[in-house]
C-alpha cells in the first residue's frame, strides 16, 4: 500500500472524526472521550468499510459499549451478491497495547489449544514451545479428563464456556491429562508471558523415491524480520534435502500479516511464476483509485515444485487462505482436511484514541480473479483432524492422507461430514474464538 495514500486517508478520516460529534452532546456537556472514540470508529467505517454503501445513515452509537461493539454492529450490513447472509464475521477493535502484543506474537496465557475429537473427548491441539504448558511437558494429542476438578467434558454450551474461561482467561488452572500410553497425570499451570513460535514443526520424510517436506505454520503474526529469516532458513533446508513434494499444515493458522504471506508465497511459487500476478486488492468506491493494488511474485529460494499440499480446517483463515488461493494459478494445489474459514477480505490497523479499529476494507483475488470464498475453500479430501496423534506422526489422519497421495496417487482416511462432525465443528469454533483470524496490512 502506498504510504502517501495511507497518510491521505488518515487525514481525511481525522477530519470526518472532528465533525462526527453530536451537537446536542456538545451543548449539554455529555460528550466524553469514550463517545468521541466510538463516533470516530463509526466515521471511519462509513468511509473505508468495504460494504459502506449498505451502512445506515445513522447508527445508535450511544447504545454501544466501545469501538469493538461499533465494529461488530456494522457486520450485518456486509451484503455480498450470491450470499443470503451477511458475510463479515471479522471486523473488530482492540486496545492498542493488546494489539501490540498480539501482532508481535506475545501471549500471556497457559499456552495450549483445545479441540474436541468426539463429543466427550477433548484433546490438546497444540502447545506453544515457550509456554507454561510446554515447560510442563504437555503435548498435542493428550486427552483432558478434568479441568479445575470438574470431570464434565462435553460439547454443551455451558461446559465449553467453563473450559474456555479456565484455559484462556484465567491466571491458573488445574488439569488431569491422559497420555497416549494410557497413564494419567495431574498438572497445574499458571499463565505467564511468552513469545509465540509460528513454526511448530518442520521435517522431511523419505519413502522410496519420494522426499517430502512438511511443516506446521500456526500463524502469520510475529516479528516480521525474524519470521522472514525463519522462512529463509526453512526453505533453504528443504531445498538442500532435495524435496519432491511439500505439505504445509495450516490447520490452526488464522492468518496475520499479508506481508508475511507474500514472503512465503514467493518461496513456494515455481520459477515460471516469477513476476506473475500474486494477488489483487480492491477497496470500496471511495478508495479504489487510491488503494487498489496488484502485487506480483518475486521468486525467492531454490524450490521449484509443480504441486503443493495444504492441510486445512475451519480455523485456516484469511492470510492462510490467501496463500492457497494465490498459488492456484501457478501450480497443482491439493487440500486435505476440512473446508477453511472463508475470509477473502482484509483490513489494516486504524488508530482511534487508545484503540485500533479493523473494519474490513479490501477484498483479494488471485491472478485469475478467483476469490469470494466466503463459504471457505473446499478440500480435495475430507479428512478428520488427527487429534489423537502428535505433530509429524505419519499415522496422523491428515498427514497420512497427504503422504498416501504422494506415494500412491490417491488420498486415504476419507471421512464424511456427519451431523456429529458438524456439531463438533461448531464447538471447536467456540474454543478457537480467542485465536486471531485476519489478513492485515499494517499501517507503518
Amino acid at each position: 500500500m502506498k504510504r502517501k495514500h495511507l497518510t491521505f486517508f488518515v487525514l481525511t478520516a481525522s477530519v470526518l472524526m472532528v465533525f462526527s460529534c453530536r451537537r446536542d452532546d456538545l451543548s449539554s456537556g455529555n460528550y466524553n472521550s469514550t463517545d468521541k472514540i466510538k463516533d470516530s470508529a463509526w466515521s471511519y467505517a462509513k468511509d473505508i468499510y468495504l460494504w459502506n454503501s449498505h451502512l445506515p445513515a445513522v447508527l445508535n452509537i450511544r447504545s454501544l459499549t466501545d469501538p469493538d461493539a461499533v465494529m461488530k454492529a456494522i457486520r450485518p450490513y456486509s451484503i455480498e451478491p450470491g450470499f443470503s447472509q451477511p458475510v463479515d464475521r471479522w471486523s473488530f477493535a482492540i486496545k492498542k497495547s493488546d494489539w501490540d502484543n498480539l501482532s508481535s506474537g506475545i501471549s500471556g496465557d497457559l499456552g495450549l489449544g483445545l479441540f474436541f475429537r468426539s463429543e466427550n473427548d477433548l484433546r490438546v491441539s497444540y502447545v506453544e514451545p515457550a509456554s507454561p504448558a510446554a515447560a510442563a511437558g504437555i503435548e498435542r494429542s493428550w486427552q483432558i479428563l478434568s479441568v479445575n476438578d470438574n470431570t464434565d467434558i462435553n460439547t454443551d454450551d455451558a461446559t465449553i464456556s467453563r473450559i474456555s474461561d479456565a484455559v484462556f482467561d484465567s491466571p491458573s488452572a488445574d488439569f488431569i491429562f491422559k497420555k497416549p500410553d494410557g497413564t494419567e497425570v495431574g498438572i497445574s499451570l499458571t499463565a505467564s508471558t511468552y513469545q509465540e513460535e509460528p513454526v511448530l514443526l518442520d521435517t522431511v520424510y523419505t519413502t522410496g523415491s519420494h522426499t517430502t517436506g512438511y511443516f506446521v505454520l500456526n500463524s502469520f503474526l510475529g516479528d516480521i524480520p525474524l519470521m522472514k529469516s525463519r522462512f529463509g532458513s526453512l526453505f533453504n533446508r528443504f531445498a538442500a534435502a532435495g524435496i519432491n513434494d511439500l505439505i504445509v499444515d495450516l490447520r490452526y493458522n488464522g492468518g496475520g500479516f499479508v506481508e508475511l504471506q507474500n514472503e512465503m508465497a514467493n518461496y513456494l511459487v515455481p520459477a515460471a511464476g516469477n513476476r506473475g500476478v500474486m494477488l489483487k486488492e480492491a477497496f470500496n468506491d471511495n478508495y479504489q483509485t487510491l488503494f487498489d493494488t496488484t502485487i506480483n511474485y518475486l521468486k525467492k529460494g531454490n524450490l521449484n515444485l509443480n504441486r503443493i499440499f495444504f492441510i486445512t480446517t475451519k480455523n485456516t483463515a484469511s492470510a492462510s487462505e490467501l496463500l492457497i488461493n494465490s498459488l492456484k494459478p501457478y501450480m497443482e494445489v491439493k487440500l486435505v482436511g476440512r473446508p477453511s474459514n472463508g475470509k477473502p477480505v482484509g483490513y489494516f490497523n486504524i488508530g482511534v484514541g487508545d484503540w485500533y479499529i479493523f473494519p474490513v476494507s479490501f477484498r483479494s483475488v488471485n491472478k485469475n480473479g478467483e476469490g469470494n470464498y466466503f463459504n471457505g475453500i473446499t478440500p480435495d479430501a475430507m479428512v478428520d483432524d488427527g487429534l489423537d496423534k502428535p505433530w509429524g506422526d505419519v499415522d496422523e489422519s491428515c498427514l497420512a492422507s497427504a503422504l498416501h497421495y504422494i506415494n500412491n496417487g490417491a488420498f486415504s482416511r476419507l471421512s464424511a461430514r456427519t451431523q456429529i462432525g458438524l456439531r463438533l465443528e461448531k464447538s471447536n469454533e467456540v474454543l478457537s474464538v480467542h485465536r486471531f483470524k485476519g489478513a492485515v496490512r499494517e499501517m507503518r
